[in-house]
């Protein structure tokens, strides 16, 4: 993509979209209060939420009341967005405060390059004094110290990805239930889009023991007298969808309607959503279950059972904030690493090596909330991008900037937080090895950019030219119909590719070059 205008320089880029805006002065007020200097942060996060979701979001099914009491207490930001629909390239930009193409981490098997000289979110906070945890799922890469920097932690998914003090594997073993829970992994490869309903009790799932351990670090920090950065990463609604029975039976299958777009024509997909739509092997049957709308309804079941089960631990968290006094002290933060298609344009999981564009896995759910600090009960329809989160919590604890952090992508929420200022963001951008999409108020363009380079997919799903995407949201909220090419909309695309060249010259994309290398 070439432009001909002036490279901007990166500072004079991130001014014009905001991210220059100072609050040192805000953050001053915020500081003086008293026990205000030091809040906690308790970062709550899941795996693969939709945004859409929640009953504070306006879902009519599904339940989710801490989520809902916890935006009422803060702001939900209602068009957040992933920088990359993923789960360790996600990770890796909120915790490096980086876009992909930068750290080079634009897959989940990427070792990003030089490592070493990232200050990632955790060793902020601990350089600052603060008793780090991180409990549930970290999944961030295993280079360098980027994955390191905790003072306790307890993992739920292999000790061998995430080295960590305890394990939940060795915990379920000792409980004699690692058949059970085997099943809900080896058993769902041969369900029916990955659905079943699992045979643990509620507290012996993964999503238990997150709760339980990032419970233990918080009472053992308040003994400590220690100011903590939490961060409780939950597994689910990821698949495998295997909620317990106590969640499931919420939401009978039969009762669920289908979204509207579940039958979208396999041909207006891109190639690899295409060839999972037409699949009819387990467990991403969809072409079976097209066929069988009953298997879609119960894959949209679990999905829910899961989002619930989530929402009822991040609710014992936080009860345990209220129980010890902790709530007005701690700044806490709801978010998902991206999000699920639950059956829309007939789709489920993800597709990650697919596609990067759609609505239903880049925008997230993200609520921030800070007792008598940050605003209440407000929903907040400015683009954010996930990358905020690194200079928000930054601003908001008063942390000391090390002499050689990296330079944030990011930007500072604490001004909308705080006073409900605007974000002045034209676009948010999020992208994979394969597309970069720009998202702005009124559109969304996604543009193929190094298919098949970075990775090597069969080269058979992308043979012949694949159009780029541009959606319009108001007229097609369900992304149906691709605008590029339109002559009616030939103003809108131009502009939209010149923003993207501009963000392309502007944004260092020293990590995706040398992933491409390899």
């Amino acid at each position: 993509m070439k432009t001909s205008r002036k490279k901007p320089s990166r500072r004079a880029f991130m001014m014009t979209t905001g991210a220059g805006l100072s609050t040192l002065s805000l953050i001053a007020n915020l500081s003086a209060g008293e026990g205000n200097s030091r809040p906690n942060v308790l970062f709550l996060f899941s795996d693969q939420h939709n945004a859409d979701f929640m009953g504070c979001a306006g879902h009519s099914l599904v339940k989710t009341p801490n989520l809902d009491a916890l935006a009422e207490k803060g702001t939900r930001f209602s068009r957040a967005y992933c920088q990359d629909g993923i789960c360790v390239p996600s990770r890796t930009s909120i915790f490096s405060g980086l876009y992909p193409r930068t750290t080079g981490c634009l897959d989940n098997p990427n070792r990003p390059p030089d490592a070493e000289r990232y200050t990632m979110l955790q060793h902020l906070f601990q350089q600052n004094g603060y008793r780090t945890g991180c409990f549930g799922k970290r999944h961030l890469p295993r280079a360098g110290k980027m994955a390191l920097g905790w003072d306790r932690s307890a993992t739920t998914i292999s000790p061998k990805q995430d080295p960590s003090d305890e394990n939940y594997w060795d915990w379920i073993k000792g409980r004699s239930k690692w058949a059970t829970f085997e099943r809900d992994w080896k058993g769902s490869k041969a369900a029916d889009l990955m659905s079943h309903v699992s045979q643990l009790a509620p507290e012996e799932r993964d999503a238990a023991y997150t709760a339980a351990k990032a419970i233990e670090f918080i009472r053992k920090a308040k003994a400590k007298k220690t100011p903590f950065f939490c961060w409780a990463s939950f597994h689910g609604p990821h698949q495998p969808y295997t909620p317990p029975a106590k969640w499931a039976e919420l939401y009978p299958p039969i009762k669920l309607p289908l979204p509207k777009n579940v039958r979208q024509p396999i041909k207006d997909l891109p190639p690899m959503p295409q060839l999972w739509r037409k699949n009819t092997k387990t467990p991403w049957n969809l072409a079976t279950a097209a066929k069988q709308p009953e298997i879609y309804q119960r894959y949209a079941s679990c999905y829910m059972g899961q989002v619930t089960e989530v929402d009822h631990y991040l609710g014992e968290i936080v009860k345990t904030l209220d129980d010890l006094g902790l709530r007005e002290d701690t700044l806490i933060v709801y978010a998902s690493d991206h999000g699920d298609f639950v059956g829309r344009h007939g789709m489920v999981e993800k597709c990650a090596v697919g596609h990067n564009v759609y609505e239903d896995t880049l925008r997230v759910p993200f609520i921030v909330s800070w007792a008598k600090q940050f605003k209440e009960g407000r929903e907040c329809s400015d683009l954010v991008e996930l990358l905020d989160i690194y200079p928000t919590l930054m601003d908001a604890a008063g942390l000391k900037k090390p002499a050689k952090l990296q330079e944030l992508h990011g930007q500072s929420l604490v001004p909308a937080l705080a006073k409900g200022a605007a974000i002045e963001r034209p676009f948010a951008i999020s992208e994979n090895w394969s597309q970069v999409s720009l998202i702005t108020k009124d559109h969304k363009l996604g543009v193929w950019i190094d298919t098949p380079k970075i990775l090597p997919y069969d080269k058979r799903h992308w043979r012949g030219k694949t159009p780029d995407l541009l959606f319009e949201r108001a007229s097609d909220p369900m992304e149906l119909t691709n605008l590029v090419g339109k002559r009616e909309h030939a103003d809108v695309e131009k502009s939209l590719r010149t923003s993207l060249a501009e963000w392309i010259a502007a944004t260092p994309d020293t990590g995706k070059r040398a992933i491409g290398k390899g």
